[in-house]
């Protein structure tokens, strides 16, 4: 990974902070939305997704994506509707985009390798929300629309975060934080 620099705490930061404040009104969304309406609580999946991405786009180095979820939780906490159980949906959703990336031993940085990651988490966190939440008392109809709707949201997210970042990244932002050849080549 090279040396973790203070650019590189303060960018996961900063994308943590905003993170943070986006997920607070999307948890509130969800969890009055969640109990009668899955399919429309699930809109906001993505919302969790969008600054992880950006962090993993941005800065492609090992960590940011968890380093990001673990500051986006701080900000959140305080002020989400679900308390510190959004602890555990903010370090799983970021362990869920890092993971391609980690068995590539962070040596491939490409597109799909993000999507990979919200496929998996998208499957996951379907099986654990539907078992968890008791969707079975819904006719099938409404299981079936809220994963599609689950997995769109967290794909179109991950389409959204690339976008972002790659913007970021062609207005210069984050260039002391980004890995550099020294590291790579260190790593090789």
């Amino acid at each position: 990974m090279g040396k973790v620099t203070t650019a590189y705490l303060l960018t996961c930061a900063a994308i943590g902070v905003a993170t943070g404040l986006l997920i607070i009104p999307a948890t509130a969304f969800s969890t009055a939305t969640y109990a009668t309406m899955p399919p429309v609580s699930a809109i906001v999946a993505g919302a969790w997704v969008i600054g992880f991405v950006v962090a993993m786009r941005l800065i492609e180095r090992p960590g940011a994506a968890l380093l990001t979820g673990l500051i986006s939780r701080l900000v959140a906490t305080p002020l989400s509707t679900t308390g510190a159980a959004i602890v555990v949906t903010n370090v799983m959703f970021a362990a869920f985009i890092e993971l391609p990336f980690l068995v590539t031993l962070y040596r491939r940085w490409s597109r799909w390798l993000y999507l990979v990651g919200a496929t998996l988490l998208a499957a996951f966190y379907s099986v654990w929300t539907v078992t968890a939440a008791d969707m079975q008392a819904f006719q099938g109809w409404v299981v079936a629309l809220y994963v599609v709707v689950l997995f769109a949201s967290e794909l179109g997210a991950v389409a959204l975060g690339l976008v972002i970042a790659d913007r970021l990244r062609a207005a210069g932002v984050a260039r002391l934080a980004r890995r550099r050849p020294a590291d790579v080549a260190e790593a090789g």
